[in-house]
C-alpha cells in the first residue's frame, strides 16, 4: 500500500480536467466542499444553546478526506483514456503509466476500507444510509459521458452528508430538515461546479464530454441566479422548520450577497476568473456553518427570555 501511495503522490498533482471530480479540486478545497454540508447537518442537529458535536465533526472530517480521495481514484480509473488526450491531465499516474489499474484497485480498496472504519463508528441507520451513497460515488464520474447534467450527479453525491450528519446525531433523518438541506446543497453544487466547468469547456467539447457549462453557454448567469434563489429558499425553509434565529438568517443574507456579486462579476470566458469565483465558495459554506452555530446558540437566549416572561406572568 505505501508504495502505491508514494508513486501516486509523486506522479500527479490533483488538478482534474473537469469540475465533476472530487479529486479535481485543489486538495484542501475539494475536501472542504464535501465536508461542509456535513457540518451544516451536524450543527442543525445540536441541542438549542449548544455547540455542534465536536466528535462527529472530527469523524466526518476524516471521512470526507477518505471519500474525497476514493472519488479521485475512481474518477482517474474511469477517465484514464480521456486524461491522455488533455495536456493538464496526461501526467496523472494512471494515464502516464506510473500506476497500473491493478495497483489503483489496491489503493482504492485501502481508502474504502478506512472509510468503512469511520462509517462503522456511527449508528446502524447511518451505516445503512452511508453505504447507500457508494453507488453514487462509483457512478457519478460516468455521467459526463451521457448527460449535460453531470453537475447534478455530483451534487447528489457531494451533499449526502447533509442527510448523514443529522442521522449520525439524531439516529434517523427528519425529512422537514434534511430534505430541504440536501436540496440546497445540490443547488449550491450546481452553482460552483458550473462555474468551474467553464474553465474546461473547450477541452470537454473536443473530447466529447458534457457539462452544464456547455449546456447553458451564454445563459449561464440566468441559470446560476435561479439556482441561488432555490438554494436560499431551501435554506430559509430549513430555518423555519427547525426554529432558527437571527444569526442564521443574517448568514443567509450574507451568502445571498456573496453569490449575487459572484454571479454578476463572473466572466465565463476567463478561466482564471472562473477559478477565483469557484474557490470563493468555501467561504459561502463556512458562512452558513457559522450562521447555524450562532443561530443555535442564540436559541438559548430566546428560550430563557420566553421562560422569564412566563414566570413574570405567573407571578402577576
Amino acid at each position: 500500500m505505501p508504495w502505491v501511495l508514494c508513486k501516486w503522490e509523486a506522479a500527479a498533482q490533483c488538478h482534474m480536467e473537469t469540475a465533476l471530480d472530487p479529486g479535481c479540486l485543489e486538495k484542501p478545497l475539494g475536501t472542504w466542499l464535501l465536508y461542509l454540508p456535513c457540518t451544516w447537518s451536524i450543527g442543525l442537529a445540536a441541542e438549542p444553546g449548544c455547540f455542534p458535536d465536536w466528535y462527529m465533526l472530527s469523524l466526518f472530517g476524516t471521512g470526507a478526506v477518505l471519500m474525497r480521495g476514493a472519488g479521485c481514484t475512481i474518477n482517474d480509473m474511469w477517465d484514464q483514456d480521456y486524461d491522455k488526450k488533455v495536456t493538464r491531465t496526461a501526467s496523472r499516474p494512471i494515464p502516464a503509466g506510473d500506476i497500473s489499474t491493478f495497483q489503483s484497485f489496491v489503493f482504492l480498496g485501502g481508502q474504502l476500507t478506512l472509510a468503512l472504519g469511520v462509517l462503522l463508528c456511527l449508528n446502524y441507520y447511518s451505516i445503512a444510509l452511508g453505504a447507500a451513497s457508494l453507488l453514487l460515488v462509483i457512478t457519478y464520474p460516468l455521467m459526463k459521458r451521457i448527460t449535460y447534467w453531470p453537475q447534478l450527479a455530483l451534487g447528489l453525491t457531494f451533499n449526502w452528508g447533509a442527510l448523514l450528519g443529522w442521522s449520525a446525531v439524531k439516529g434517523s433523518c427528519d425529512p422537514s430538515v434534511c430534505l430541504p438541506l440536501y436540496f440546497s446543497g445540490i443547488m449550491w453544487t450546481l452553482i460552483y461546479d458550473t462555474i468551474y466547468a467553464h474553465q474546461d469547456k473547450r477541452d470537454d467539447a473536443l473530447i466529447g464530454l458534457k457539462s452544464t457549462a456547455l449546456l447553458f453557454r451564454e445563459d449561464t448567469k440566468q441559470w446560476l441566479s435561479g439556482f441561488t434563489v432555490a438554494m436560499l429558499g431551501a435554506l430559509s425553509l430549513v430555518g423555519v422548520n427547525i426554529g432558527q434565529t437571527v444569526p442564521y438568517y443574517t448568514a443567509l443574507a450574507a451568502v445571498g450577497a456573496h453569490l449575487a456579486h459572484q454571479i454578476y462579476t463572473l466572466d465565463i470566458h476567463r478561466p482564471e476568473d472562473c477559478w477565483d469565483k469557484f474557490t470563493s465558495n468555501r467561504t459561502i459554506g463556512l458562512i452558513i456553518f457559522l450562521g447555524i452555530v450562532l443561530g443555535n446558540l442564540w436559541k438559548e437566549k430566546e428560550t430563557n427570555k420566553t421562560k422569564k416572561n412566563i414566570d413574570n406572568r405567573v407571578e402577576n
